[in-house]
């Protein structure tokens, strides 16, 4: 399952949306998949921490931090957390810290980059809505696939044999 998206986009390349950025792998695991629940956010991960403490039942989180890489949404003990609670993968469109702990996890973690500044803690968020990451819409619901080729979405579960 290393290349799975090259795979799903020859098998289904009209039933997928590919999100047309650059990633940086920070996660044990390259290649991961899940429904998509939703966060944005703005250089405050009191909310990531709500969601990570619940059950992941396999998902990914997708947040939305505008892409800002002053402060770190996620970091190992978030990180650890979902791992616990079953998750799958966690995408950042921002940073991520403690990036060496985080290559050692069973979970998937893709980011724009690194920074090692904590969060404020205001409790600001919006979860459960729909983003708009590099001209692509993700909504709360959606299939994501990811691996070293980058990511894509689908409104719909696609079969690419991993099961």
């Amino acid at each position: 399952m290393t290349d799975l998206l090259p795979d799903i986009s020859d098998e289904h390349g009209d039933k997928v949306r590919w999100i047309p950025q650059q990633w940086l792998d920070y996660g044990g695991n390259p290649a991961f998949h899940g429904r998509v629940e939703t966060l944005r956010c703005y250089e405050d991960n009191t909310k990531v921490r709500e969601i990570l403490s619940g059950p992941g039942e396999g998902r990914v989180l997708v947040i939305d931090g505008h892409g800002n890489l002053n402060k770190a949404l996620l970091g190992d003990q978030l990180a650890e957390l979902a791992v616990k609670n079953g998750w799958n993968g966690i995408v950042v469109n921002g940073a991520v810290r403690d990036v060496s702990a985080l290559s050692t996890m069973d979970l998937g973690v893709k980011a724009m980059g690194a920074c090692p500044i904590k969060t404020e803690k205001r409790g600001a968020g919006d979860r459960d809505v729909s983003l708009r990451i590099a001209g692509m819409l993700v909504s709360p619901g959606d299939y994501l696939y990811a691996d070293l080729n980058g990511i894509m979405l689908s409104e719909h579960p696609v079969d690419f044999g991993a099961e």
